[in-house]
């Protein structure tokens, strides 16, 4: 298929496992890609496999500046906007300073607001004009499980991305008669490759939950985002979908009942 033929999108965080394959996925479906990202190398390494169908921008989603910098040079190299896809995030490590309320500063709260939600509000204010002016656009920001439900730490990582719920019901909302479309992603686990090499134990704690019996991967994500950047899913805005395997739609302790049926 080739949905999105003649349209022009912006992948924030697009060398990562995710924002990579979400390219991909775009380029296929007929796209001309935007891959910004923090790292200008990787994705200097991911437009490349696209040749003509995609450009790589740096990009510093904790710089305003940098974020309307990178919509203002896709505008300007392909002369429209019609897909932002706000992928990108900052998310520290377990044990690494994003915990409770009581142990976390505010260093790093501002930091983590700043480039989990400032940095979207930013990419949703200067993509929107281009948007209307070429005749609508579809925006499409990465949200999370740890979003919609509570963790263990993360206090900052989990309430940025609640933030970015709110965020996309408000832009659906205000510019929906505007021809702007806007919804969210909210993956559970996805294995990426960095996933899969640090975190197996977690791969499998996660999986235990699942209600599908693989894993989740970038391709899934990349599938759904194709999907709300594309007119099939024209009569949908201002919601946040799940793309989690079924891990929120069940009962905490089903996965427990399943081992003691002998099912899991």
């Amino acid at each position: 298929m080739r949905r999105l033929a003649g349209k022009v999108a912006i992948v924030t965080g697009g060398a990562g496992g995710i924002g990579s394959s979400t390219v991909e996925r775009f380029v296929l479906e007929g796209a001309r890609v935007v891959v910004a990202d923090l790292d200008a190398d990787k994705a200097q390494l991911v437009a490349d496999r696209f040749k003509d169908s995609a450009i790589a921008l740096f990009m510093d989603g904790a710089d305003e500046r940098s974020v309307r910098t990178v919509v203002e040079g896709t505008v300007s190299r392909f002369g429209r906007l019609d897909i932002l896809h706000n992928n990108h995030a900052w998310i520290l490590g377990t044990k690494a300073g994003d915990e409770t309320a009581v142990d976390t500063s505010f260093e790093v709260w501002d930091k983590t607001m700043s480039v989990n939600l400032r940095s979207y509000f930013a990419g949703c204010k200067y993509a929107v004009p281009h948007m209307i002016r070429g005749g609508g656009g579809s925006i499409i920001n990465m949200s999370s499980d740890a979003g919609i439900v509570a963790n263990f730490n993360h206090i900052a990582y989990n309430t940025s991305k609640a933030g970015v719920m709110a965020l996309t019901a408000n832009i659906a909302t205000q510019h929906g008669r505007q021809g702007i479309r806007c919804n969210a992603i909210s993956p559970g686990l996805i294995v990426t490759p960095y996933v899969r090499a640090t975190a197996a134990e977690l791969v499998a704690l996660v999986a235990r939950h699942n209600l599908v019996s693989h894993t989740g991967e970038p391709s899934d994500i990349a599938a759904l985002a194709a999907f709300l950047a594309s007119d099939d899913s024209r009569f949908i805005t201002g919601q946040t979908i799940c793309c989690d395997g079924g891990l929120l739609a069940h009962l905490p302790q089903n996965a427990d009942h399943l081992d003691f049926l002998g099912r899991n």
